[in-house]
């Protein structure tokens, strides 16, 4: 028998929460765009390579992390190189009238779940997922995605090849400073 929650009920606790940008200089985005290339790089560095001081560039960086600008520091991992060659993207159609959040929590949970996006359109949610080959997607699949209650359909969307990796982070972030003439960008409310 069906849930008689409303299907988009519950979301709200289960998707990240819509965010006010921050107002950003052309310092804050040279700092960026240094960290983009190498999140690594000391203050000393990024002081010398702005021509500032370490204080002032500390004081920056605390700023960007505590308004969520930057949120981590981190490596990214050659799935193919770590066994994981495939990349799947997974539609996914819920029941009718079912709620969304239980299916979201429970994709979540598993391993492979890269990514989950609630999108618009025919499909209730957009998964991207990671797998070492076709049996495991299969397995995968079968025995844990068309086992979540509450998901009526699915479509899997194998990729085959990928474009060359760009340096997307550099790239928006070099656009983002042509965008604006002026020491900040008003982009919302601090």
């Amino acid at each position: 028998m069906a849930e008689s929650v409303a299907p988009l009920a519950g979301l709200a606790d289960v998707v990240a929460p819509p965010v006010s940008p921050a107002l950003l200089d052309g310092v804050d985005l040279e700092i960026l765009q240094l960290l983009a290339g190498d999140s690594r790089m000391s203050q000393r560095s990024l002081a010398r390579s702005l021509g500032m001081s370490p204080p002032a560039v500390g004081e920056r960086i605390s700023r960007l992390e505590r308004v969520g600008v930057i949120r981590s520091y981190t490596i990214e991992v050659g799935w193919p190189e770590a066994g994981f060659p495939v990349t799947v993207y997974l539609t996914i159609t819920a029941v009718q009238g079912r709620s969304l959040a239980p299916i979201v929590k429970a994709l979540r949970a598993l391993p492979e779940v890269s990514d989950v996006r609630l999108v618009t359109g025919a499909i209730d949610l957009l998964a991207r997922l990671v797998v070492r080959d076709h049996n495991h997607l299969r397995a995968l699949l079968l025995e844990r995605v068309w086992q979540i209650t509450g998901v009526q359909r699915t479509e899997t969307l194998v990729t085959l090849a990928e474009m060359q990796p760009k340096r997307f982070a550099i790239q928006l972030l070099e656009s983002m400073r042509g965008a604006f003439d002026g020491p900040a960008h008003q982009g919302g409310a601090a």
